[in-house]
């Protein structure tokens, strides 16, 4: 076992990256934060109210096309708040990547410790690793690898705090001016803020096509002649800029976004592309271009 910290909880962005801190040398409790941060309604300032958690829990499920229902998401937020809220004067260390999804989830765990306590919080943002490249998050290193990332963790500041504060707020109130902003800075507390704001302003719908940047590289790569899904994924995620932030529930929303456009078609053993488990397997898909 490391050293210290033995009662310490573990904060983390995904499921897959939780799992290996578990089989770590890394002591503590693990807990995965689940939300997509920087979309949707999220109350700003302050901490979430039963109304905020149900506009969430609203957004999150159609977000999955129904695949999560509002009843289980709601449940879940709330759960992740009291475990905020009921932390005390337990350390806490909080595993991040620097992608827009982590980042924003990152600043809003930060945001609601403001409001409770951020005393004994630390921070690890790893944002390369010799042994991955390219990299684009803790979910490829080995439980050893994430290991001997632990000892790079330090203190949170005061300056992040405030910092995250406000790029909270950017992202709640989906202020473009705030967030070109945040793009533009230099030096920021919490440094890879600012390219995670400048990757998210690219989903702002060209005037022209009306596609965000993730939707218009599915569409090259489908007229491309990229027609299964596995495939298709893998393009998209070589033609995007490091490190990759979406998952494949993003990218076949984005999809279907097209098919509802009659942009692409969609064939296989349903209409759309399944967002989330729905018993049909993506790999029975075919997606080509609208003739």
């Amino acid at each position: 076992m490391l050293g210290g910290m033995t009662e310490a909880l573990h904060l983390t962005s995904g499921d897959c990256c939780g799992e290996l801190l578990r089989h770590s040398d890394v002591p503590g409790e693990v807990f995965v934060w689940h939300d997509v941060l920087y979309d949707g309604p999220v109350r700003v300032p302050g901490w979430p109210s039963a109304e905020a958690l149900a506009a969430r829990a609203n957004f999150l499920s159609a977000f999955t096309a129904g695949g999560l229902s509002v009843v289980e998401v709601e449940s879940t937020l709330s759960q992740q708040y009291q475990v905020l809220k009921q932390r005390g004067e337990r350390p806490l260390v909080l595993w991040f990547d620097a992608c827009l999804f982590d980042m924003a989830m990152l600043v809003h765990v930060i945001a609601r410790l403001a409001d409770t306590n951020t005393a004994g919080v630390e921070l690890l943002v790893v944002d390369a690793h010799p042994a991955v490249v390219p990299y684009d998050g803790l979910g490829q290193l080995s439980p050893v690898q994430l290991a001997a990332c632990y000892p790079q963790r330090a203190p949170l500041g005061d300056d992040q705090v405030v910092y995250a504060q406000r790029v909270d707020a950017a992202f709640a109130q989906q202020d473009d001016a705030a967030l070109q902003a945040l793009a533009a800075e230099h030096d920021a507390p919490l440094p890879w803020v600012p390219a995670a704001c400048a990757r998210w302003l690219q989903e702002r719908p060209d005037p022209l096509t009306g596609l965000g940047r993730l939707a218009s590289l599915a569409l090259a790569a489908i007229r491309s002649g990229h027609s299964a899904p596995g495939e298709l994924m893998r393009a998209v995620f070589t033609a995007d800029g490091h490190p990759v932030f979406w998952g494949d529930i993003s990218l076949w929303a984005a999809i279907n976004d097209l098919a509802d456009r009659n942009v692409v078609q969609i064939s296989g053993p349903a209409p759309r592309l399944p967002q989330w488990t729905e018993g049909v397997r993506v790999a029975d898909f075919a997606i080509t271009p609208q003739a």
